[in-house]
Protein backbone atom coordinates (compact mmCIF):
# COMPACT_ATOMS: atom_id res chain seq x y z
CA UNK A 1 0.00 0.00 0.00
CA UNK A 2 2.98 2.28 -0.47
CA UNK A 3 2.16 5.79 -1.60
CA UNK A 4 -1.28 5.70 -0.04
CA UNK A 5 -2.46 7.87 2.83
CA UNK A 6 -3.02 4.90 5.13
CA UNK A 7 0.54 3.71 5.58
CA UNK A 8 0.62 0.95 8.19
CA UNK A 9 4.08 1.79 9.50
CA UNK A 10 2.95 5.33 10.27
CA UNK A 11 -0.42 4.32 11.65
CA UNK A 12 0.88 1.43 13.74
CA UNK A 13 3.01 3.88 15.71
CA UNK A 14 -0.23 5.47 16.94
CA UNK A 15 -1.49 2.18 18.41
CA UNK A 16 0.36 1.03 21.53
CA UNK A 17 -1.27 -2.41 21.28
CA UNK A 18 0.41 -3.03 17.93
CA UNK A 19 3.86 -2.56 19.45
CA UNK A 20 3.32 -5.57 21.69
CA UNK A 21 5.43 -8.67 21.10
CA UNK A 22 4.50 -12.20 22.14
CA UNK A 23 7.36 -14.69 22.07
CA UNK A 24 9.31 -12.06 20.22
CA UNK A 25 6.82 -11.79 17.35
CA UNK A 26 4.37 -9.03 16.46
CA UNK A 27 0.63 -9.35 16.98
CA UNK A 28 -1.60 -9.41 13.88
CA UNK A 29 -4.96 -8.06 15.02
CA UNK A 30 -7.78 -9.17 12.72
CA UNK A 31 -10.77 -8.83 15.03
CA UNK A 32 -11.86 -5.23 14.50
CA UNK A 33 -15.42 -6.18 13.55
CA UNK A 34 -15.67 -7.34 17.15
CA UNK A 35 -13.85 -4.39 18.73
CA UNK A 36 -11.19 -2.07 17.36
CA UNK A 37 -7.87 -1.10 18.89
CA UNK A 38 -7.44 2.43 20.25
CA UNK A 39 -4.89 4.96 19.00
CA UNK A 40 -2.75 6.90 21.43
CA UNK A 41 -4.71 10.05 20.54
CA UNK A 42 -7.87 8.51 22.01
CA UNK A 43 -6.10 7.07 25.05
CA UNK A 44 -4.37 10.38 25.77
CA UNK A 45 -7.54 12.45 25.33
CA UNK A 46 -9.39 10.28 27.86
CA UNK A 47 -6.46 10.13 30.28
CA UNK A 48 -5.87 13.87 30.16
CA UNK A 49 -9.54 14.67 30.67
CA UNK A 50 -9.79 12.23 33.58
CA UNK A 51 -6.63 13.61 35.18
CA UNK A 52 -7.17 17.35 34.82
CA UNK A 53 -10.65 18.19 33.53
CA UNK A 54 -13.16 15.70 34.89
CA UNK A 55 -16.27 17.09 36.52
CA UNK A 56 -19.96 16.09 36.52
CA UNK A 57 -21.84 17.69 33.66
CA UNK A 58 -25.10 19.63 33.47
CA UNK A 59 -25.69 19.83 37.22
CA UNK A 60 -23.07 22.21 38.61
CA UNK A 61 -22.33 25.86 37.91
CA UNK A 62 -18.62 25.99 38.69
CA UNK A 63 -16.09 26.51 35.91
CA UNK A 64 -14.76 22.94 35.63
CA UNK A 65 -18.27 21.53 35.42
CA UNK A 66 -19.13 24.01 32.70
CA UNK A 67 -15.95 23.05 30.81
CA UNK A 68 -16.74 19.34 31.16
CA UNK A 69 -20.27 19.94 29.89
CA UNK A 70 -18.88 21.84 26.93
CA UNK A 71 -16.47 19.00 26.14
CA UNK A 72 -19.23 16.39 26.39
CA UNK A 73 -21.54 18.36 24.13
CA UNK A 74 -18.60 19.02 21.81
CA UNK A 75 -18.29 15.26 21.33
CA UNK A 76 -21.98 15.12 20.47
CA UNK A 77 -21.46 17.82 17.85
CA UNK A 78 -18.57 15.82 16.35
CA UNK A 79 -20.81 12.77 16.03
CA UNK A 80 -23.49 14.84 14.32
CA UNK A 81 -20.96 16.21 11.84
CA UNK A 82 -19.48 12.75 11.23
CA UNK A 83 -22.81 11.27 10.16
CA UNK A 84 -24.18 14.50 8.64
CA UNK A 85 -27.04 14.80 11.11
CA UNK A 86 -29.11 17.99 10.80
CA UNK A 87 -28.65 18.78 14.50
CA UNK A 88 -26.51 17.61 17.40
CA UNK A 89 -29.70 17.50 19.46
CA UNK A 90 -30.71 14.44 17.42
CA UNK A 91 -27.68 12.49 18.72
CA UNK A 92 -28.43 10.40 21.81
CA UNK A 93 -25.58 8.81 23.75
CA UNK A 94 -26.30 5.29 25.01
CA UNK A 95 -24.25 2.51 26.60
CA UNK A 96 -23.69 0.79 23.25
CA UNK A 97 -25.48 0.06 19.99
CA UNK A 98 -27.34 -2.83 21.59
CA UNK A 99 -28.88 -0.39 24.03
CA UNK A 100 -29.66 1.95 21.13
CA UNK A 101 -31.61 -0.78 19.33
CA UNK A 102 -33.33 -1.82 22.54
CA UNK A 103 -34.29 1.83 23.04
CA UNK A 104 -35.94 1.84 19.62
CA UNK A 105 -37.94 -1.31 20.29
CA UNK A 106 -38.66 -0.46 23.92
CA UNK A 107 -39.66 3.16 23.37
CA UNK A 108 -40.96 3.57 19.83
CA UNK A 109 -42.07 -0.05 19.55
CA UNK A 110 -44.05 -0.17 22.76
CA UNK A 111 -45.67 3.17 22.02
CA UNK A 112 -46.67 2.34 18.46
CA UNK A 113 -46.99 -1.42 17.89
CA UNK A 114 -50.02 -3.55 18.65
CA UNK A 115 -51.01 -7.16 18.02
CA UNK A 116 -50.83 -7.99 14.34
CA UNK A 117 -48.52 -5.11 13.42
CA UNK A 118 -45.57 -6.09 11.22
CA UNK A 119 -41.85 -5.47 11.64
CA UNK A 120 -39.56 -6.58 8.81
CA UNK A 121 -36.00 -7.79 9.50
CA UNK A 122 -33.38 -9.63 7.44
CA UNK A 123 -31.68 -12.99 7.74
CA UNK A 124 -28.30 -11.32 8.30
CA UNK A 125 -29.17 -9.38 11.45
CA UNK A 126 -27.13 -9.31 14.65
CA UNK A 127 -28.95 -10.61 17.73
CA UNK A 128 -29.18 -7.01 19.00
CA UNK A 129 -31.53 -6.27 16.10
CA UNK A 130 -33.52 -9.47 16.54
CA UNK A 131 -34.05 -10.18 20.23
CA UNK A 132 -35.73 -6.84 21.15
CA UNK A 133 -38.26 -7.42 18.37
CA UNK A 134 -38.82 -11.01 19.53
CA UNK A 135 -39.49 -9.62 22.99
CA UNK A 136 -42.11 -7.29 21.54
CA UNK A 137 -43.60 -10.16 19.56
CA UNK A 138 -43.99 -12.15 22.78
CA UNK A 139 -45.35 -9.14 24.67
CA UNK A 140 -47.58 -7.55 22.02
CA UNK A 141 -48.19 -10.23 19.42
CA UNK A 142 -46.53 -8.38 16.57
CA UNK A 143 -45.56 -10.28 13.42
CA UNK A 144 -41.94 -10.54 12.26
CA UNK A 145 -41.19 -10.98 8.58
CA UNK A 146 -37.77 -11.75 7.12
CA UNK A 147 -35.93 -10.65 3.99
CA UNK A 148 -34.00 -13.69 2.72
CA UNK A 149 -30.54 -13.83 1.13
CA UNK A 150 -29.28 -14.66 -2.32
CA UNK A 151 -26.73 -17.48 -2.76
CA UNK A 152 -23.97 -14.82 -2.85
CA UNK A 153 -24.94 -13.37 0.52
CA UNK A 154 -26.81 -10.27 -0.61
CA UNK A 155 -30.35 -9.34 0.36
CA UNK A 156 -32.92 -10.91 -1.93
CA UNK A 157 -35.26 -7.99 -2.52
CA UNK A 158 -37.45 -9.78 -5.07
CA UNK A 159 -40.37 -10.00 -2.67
CA UNK A 160 -39.72 -6.77 -0.77
CA UNK A 161 -43.03 -5.03 -1.64
CA UNK A 162 -45.03 -7.98 -0.29
CA UNK A 163 -42.89 -8.22 2.85
CA UNK A 164 -43.37 -4.51 3.52
CA UNK A 165 -47.09 -4.53 2.81
CA UNK A 166 -48.74 -3.25 5.99
CA UNK A 167 -45.42 -3.09 7.89
CA UNK A 168 -44.81 -0.51 10.59
CA UNK A 169 -41.00 -0.77 10.59
CA UNK A 170 -38.10 -2.13 8.56
CA UNK A 171 -35.05 -2.69 10.78
CA UNK A 172 -31.88 -3.82 9.04
CA UNK A 173 -28.11 -3.79 9.07
CA UNK A 174 -26.13 -1.45 6.83
CA UNK A 175 -23.31 -4.00 6.72
CA UNK A 176 -23.30 -7.61 7.84
CA UNK A 177 -20.86 -8.47 10.60
CA UNK A 178 -20.57 -11.99 9.17
CA UNK A 179 -20.80 -11.69 5.39
CA UNK A 180 -19.39 -8.19 5.00
CA UNK A 181 -22.36 -7.42 2.74
CA UNK A 182 -23.07 -3.71 2.40
CA UNK A 183 -26.80 -3.32 1.99
CA UNK A 184 -28.52 -0.70 -0.22
CA UNK A 185 -29.50 1.49 2.72
CA UNK A 186 -31.04 4.42 0.83
CA UNK A 187 -33.08 2.05 -1.35
CA UNK A 188 -34.36 0.17 1.68
CA UNK A 189 -35.25 3.37 3.53
CA UNK A 190 -37.15 4.61 0.49
CA UNK A 191 -38.99 1.29 0.16
CA UNK A 192 -39.93 1.39 3.84
CA UNK A 193 -41.29 4.92 3.57
CA UNK A 194 -43.22 4.08 0.41
CA UNK A 195 -44.92 1.35 2.43
CA UNK A 196 -45.59 3.71 5.34
CA UNK A 197 -42.99 2.04 7.55
CA UNK A 198 -40.19 3.41 9.72
CA UNK A 199 -36.59 2.76 8.57
CA UNK A 200 -34.26 1.67 11.40
CA UNK A 201 -30.60 1.10 10.53
CA UNK A 202 -28.06 -0.90 12.51
CA UNK A 203 -24.92 0.86 11.29
CA UNK A 204 -22.40 -0.66 13.73
CA UNK A 205 -20.26 -2.19 11.00
CA UNK A 206 -20.81 0.61 8.49
CA UNK A 207 -20.07 3.89 10.27
CA UNK A 208 -16.47 3.00 11.28
CA UNK A 209 -15.49 2.19 7.70
CA UNK A 210 -17.48 4.38 5.31
CA UNK A 211 -18.66 7.89 4.64
CA UNK A 212 -22.00 8.06 6.48
CA UNK A 213 -24.78 10.48 5.63
CA UNK A 214 -28.00 9.83 7.51
CA UNK A 215 -29.77 12.55 5.51
CA UNK A 216 -28.82 11.00 2.19
CA UNK A 217 -30.01 7.64 3.49
CA UNK A 218 -33.30 9.27 4.54
CA UNK A 219 -33.26 6.97 7.57
CA UNK A 220 -35.44 7.49 10.62
CA UNK A 221 -33.26 5.95 13.35
CA UNK A 222 -29.59 4.85 13.16
CA UNK A 223 -27.58 2.96 15.80
CA UNK A 224 -23.82 2.49 16.07
CA UNK A 225 -21.10 2.05 18.66
CA UNK A 226 -17.87 3.78 19.65
CA UNK A 227 -15.69 0.75 20.33
CA UNK A 228 -15.84 -0.43 16.73
CA UNK A 229 -14.54 2.93 15.44
CA UNK A 230 -11.32 3.31 17.49
CA UNK A 231 -13.16 4.74 20.49
CA UNK A 232 -13.77 3.32 23.97
CA UNK A 233 -16.35 0.82 25.11
CA UNK A 234 -19.27 2.02 27.22
CA UNK A 235 -20.75 4.53 24.78
CA UNK A 236 -22.97 4.11 21.76
CA UNK A 237 -25.09 6.37 19.60
CA UNK A 238 -28.69 6.52 18.54
CA UNK A 239 -29.45 9.14 15.94
CA UNK A 240 -33.07 9.88 15.14
CA UNK A 241 -35.21 12.45 13.40
CA UNK A 242 -36.02 15.23 15.85
CA UNK A 243 -39.79 14.93 15.48
CA UNK A 244 -39.59 11.18 15.99
CA UNK A 245 -37.43 11.38 19.11
CA UNK A 246 -39.68 14.10 20.51
CA UNK A 247 -42.70 11.81 20.15
CA UNK A 248 -41.03 8.74 21.70
CA UNK A 249 -41.50 8.14 25.44
CA UNK A 250 -38.40 7.96 27.66
CA UNK A 251 -36.67 4.59 27.89
CA UNK A 252 -35.11 4.98 31.35
CA UNK A 253 -36.17 7.21 34.23
CA UNK A 254 -34.01 9.18 36.64
CA UNK A 255 -31.62 12.08 36.84
CA UNK A 256 -30.92 14.31 33.83
CA UNK A 257 -33.88 13.08 31.76
CA UNK A 258 -36.43 15.17 33.64
CA UNK A 259 -37.61 18.73 33.40
CA UNK A 260 -39.67 18.47 36.58
CA UNK A 261 -40.71 15.82 39.10
CA UNK A 262 -43.79 16.17 41.31
CA UNK A 263 -45.62 13.86 43.68
CA UNK A 264 -48.21 13.30 40.97
CA UNK A 265 -45.88 12.77 38.01
CA UNK A 266 -43.00 14.15 35.99
CA UNK A 267 -42.19 15.93 32.74
CA UNK A 268 -39.30 14.99 30.48
CA UNK A 269 -36.35 17.14 29.50
CA UNK A 270 -35.98 17.87 25.79
CA UNK A 271 -34.16 15.45 23.52
CA UNK A 272 -31.38 14.29 23.80
CA UNK A 273 -31.39 14.56 27.62
CA UNK A 274 -34.77 12.81 27.59
CA UNK A 275 -32.97 9.54 26.73
CA UNK A 276 -29.83 10.04 28.83
CA UNK A 277 -30.93 9.20 32.36
CA UNK A 278 -28.29 9.16 35.08
CA UNK A 279 -24.65 10.15 34.96
CA UNK A 280 -23.58 9.74 31.33
CA UNK A 281 -20.34 8.24 29.97
CA UNK A 282 -18.46 11.54 30.11
CA UNK A 283 -14.89 10.31 29.71
CA UNK A 284 -16.01 7.86 27.03
CA UNK A 285 -17.65 10.68 25.06
CA UNK A 286 -14.32 12.51 25.07
CA UNK A 287 -12.70 9.36 23.72
CA UNK A 288 -15.32 8.98 21.00
CA UNK A 289 -14.77 12.58 19.95
CA UNK A 290 -11.02 11.94 19.74
CA UNK A 291 -11.63 8.81 17.65
CA UNK A 292 -13.71 10.85 15.21
CA UNK A 293 -10.92 13.43 14.99
CA UNK A 294 -8.47 10.64 14.21
CA UNK A 295 -10.62 9.06 11.49
CA UNK A 296 -11.35 12.44 9.95
CA UNK A 297 -7.61 13.09 9.69
CA UNK A 298 -7.60 10.40 6.98
CA UNK A 299 -11.06 11.00 5.57
CA UNK A 300 -13.61 8.23 5.54
CA UNK A 301 -13.50 7.90 1.75
CA UNK A 302 -9.81 7.02 2.11
CA UNK A 303 -10.57 4.56 4.90
CA UNK A 304 -13.12 2.85 2.66
CA UNK A 305 -10.76 2.78 -0.33
CA UNK A 306 -7.97 1.26 1.76
CA UNK A 307 -10.20 -1.46 3.16
CA UNK A 308 -11.74 -2.30 -0.23
CA UNK A 309 -8.27 -2.80 -1.70
CA UNK A 310 -7.17 -4.87 1.28
CA UNK A 311 -10.33 -6.99 1.10
CA UNK A 312 -9.76 -7.62 -2.61
CA UNK A 313 -6.18 -8.65 -1.89
CA UNK A 314 -7.34 -10.98 0.88
CA UNK A 315 -10.03 -12.63 -1.25
CA UNK A 316 -7.59 -13.18 -4.11
CA UNK A 317 -4.67 -14.31 -1.96
CA UNK A 318 -6.59 -16.78 0.19
CA UNK A 319 -8.52 -18.22 -2.75
CA UNK A 320 -5.42 -18.70 -4.86
CA UNK A 321 -3.48 -20.23 -1.99
CA UNK A 322 -6.09 -22.61 -0.60
CA UNK A 323 -8.65 -23.14 -3.36
CA UNK A 324 -11.54 -25.36 -2.35
CA UNK A 325 -10.00 -25.97 1.08
CA UNK A 326 -11.22 -22.52 2.11
CA UNK A 327 -14.83 -21.32 1.93
CA UNK A 328 -15.34 -17.58 2.31
CA UNK A 329 -18.93 -16.55 2.92
CA UNK A 330 -20.45 -13.45 1.34
CA UNK A 331 -20.12 -11.45 -1.89
CA UNK A 332 -16.94 -11.52 -3.95
CA UNK A 333 -17.61 -8.00 -5.23
CA UNK A 334 -15.72 -5.63 -2.93
CA UNK A 335 -17.88 -2.73 -4.11
CA UNK A 336 -20.65 -4.14 -1.94
CA UNK A 337 -18.48 -5.76 0.71
CA UNK A 338 -16.65 -4.48 3.76
CA UNK A 339 -13.45 -5.84 5.27
CA UNK A 340 -14.98 -8.88 6.98
CA UNK A 341 -14.05 -12.43 5.95
CA UNK A 342 -15.97 -15.24 7.63
CA UNK A 343 -14.60 -18.57 6.49
CA UNK A 344 -14.44 -22.31 6.91
CA UNK A 345 -11.09 -24.06 6.52
CA UNK A 346 -11.30 -27.66 5.38
CA UNK A 347 -13.31 -29.59 7.98
CA UNK A 348 -11.63 -27.98 10.98
CA UNK A 349 -13.82 -26.49 13.67
CA UNK A 350 -13.53 -22.67 13.68
CA UNK A 351 -12.37 -22.70 17.30
CA UNK A 352 -9.52 -25.05 16.37
CA UNK A 353 -8.61 -22.73 13.50
CA UNK A 354 -8.63 -19.75 15.85
CA UNK A 355 -6.41 -21.52 18.39
CA UNK A 356 -3.88 -22.51 15.74
CA UNK A 357 -3.80 -18.96 14.38
CA UNK A 358 -3.34 -17.65 17.90
CA UNK A 359 -0.15 -19.70 18.17
CA UNK A 360 1.14 -17.50 15.36
CA UNK A 361 -0.14 -14.32 17.09
CA UNK A 362 -2.91 -13.91 14.49
CA UNK A 363 -6.09 -12.78 16.26
CA UNK A 364 -9.39 -13.79 14.64
CA UNK A 365 -12.78 -14.47 16.12
CA UNK A 366 -14.45 -17.88 16.06
CA UNK A 367 -18.11 -18.44 16.83
CA UNK A 368 -21.60 -17.55 15.69
CA UNK A 369 -20.83 -13.79 15.83
CA UNK A 370 -24.17 -13.06 17.53
CA UNK A 371 -25.92 -14.08 14.31
CA UNK A 372 -27.28 -17.57 14.93
CA UNK A 373 -30.16 -17.26 12.44
CA UNK A 374 -27.64 -16.42 9.72
CA UNK A 375 -25.44 -19.35 10.76
CA UNK A 376 -28.43 -21.62 10.20
CA UNK A 377 -29.04 -20.09 6.77
CA UNK A 378 -25.38 -20.78 5.92
CA UNK A 379 -25.69 -24.31 7.23
CA UNK A 380 -22.89 -23.96 9.77
CA UNK A 381 -22.66 -23.77 13.54
CA UNK A 382 -19.88 -21.20 13.52
CA UNK A 383 -17.20 -19.59 11.36
CA UNK A 384 -13.77 -18.14 11.83
CA UNK A 385 -13.73 -14.42 11.01
CA UNK A 386 -10.91 -12.09 10.07
CA UNK A 387 -11.72 -8.39 9.88
CA UNK A 388 -9.63 -5.42 8.79
CA UNK A 389 -9.25 -1.78 9.75
CA UNK A 390 -6.99 1.20 9.16
CA UNK A 391 -4.01 -0.40 10.92
CA UNK A 392 -3.99 -3.52 8.72
CA UNK A 393 -2.20 -4.06 5.41
CA UNK A 394 -1.27 -6.81 2.96
CA UNK A 395 1.43 -8.12 5.32
CA UNK A 396 -1.34 -8.97 7.79
CA UNK A 397 -3.22 -10.90 5.11
CA UNK A 398 -0.02 -12.78 4.27
CA UNK A 399 0.45 -13.56 7.98
CA UNK A 400 -3.09 -14.95 8.09
CA UNK A 401 -2.38 -17.15 5.07
CA UNK A 402 0.90 -18.39 6.56
CA UNK A 403 -0.83 -19.18 9.85
CA UNK A 404 -3.51 -21.17 8.01
CA UNK A 405 -0.69 -23.13 6.38
CA UNK A 406 0.52 -23.99 9.87
CA UNK A 407 -2.92 -25.44 10.61
CA UNK A 408 -2.38 -27.75 7.65
CA UNK A 409 0.88 -28.92 9.19
CA UNK A 410 -0.54 -29.37 12.70
CA UNK A 411 -3.60 -31.35 11.65
CA UNK A 412 -1.70 -33.39 9.07
CA UNK A 413 -3.54 -32.49 5.88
Amino acid sequence: MSGHTLDRATIAADFPFLTRRIDGERVVYLDSANSSQKPRQVIDAMSSFAATSYAPINRSAYRMAAEATEAYEGARAKVARFINAPSADEVVFTKNATESLNLVAGSWGRANLRAGDVVVLTHMEHHANIVPWHQLAAERGIELRWIPLTPTGELDLTDLPRLLDGAKALSFTAMSNVLGTITPVAHLCRAAHDAGALAVVDACQYVPHNVTDVQAWDADLVAFSSHKMLGPTGIGVLWGRAELLDAMPPFLGGGNMISDVRLDGFTCAPVPAKFEAGTPPIIEAIGLGAAIDYLESFGMAEVRRHEAELTRYALDTLTERFGDDLTIHGPRNVEIRGGVLSFAFRDLHPHDVSQVLDERNVCVRAGHHCAKPLMRVLGVGATARASFYVYNDTADVDALADALDSATDIFGF
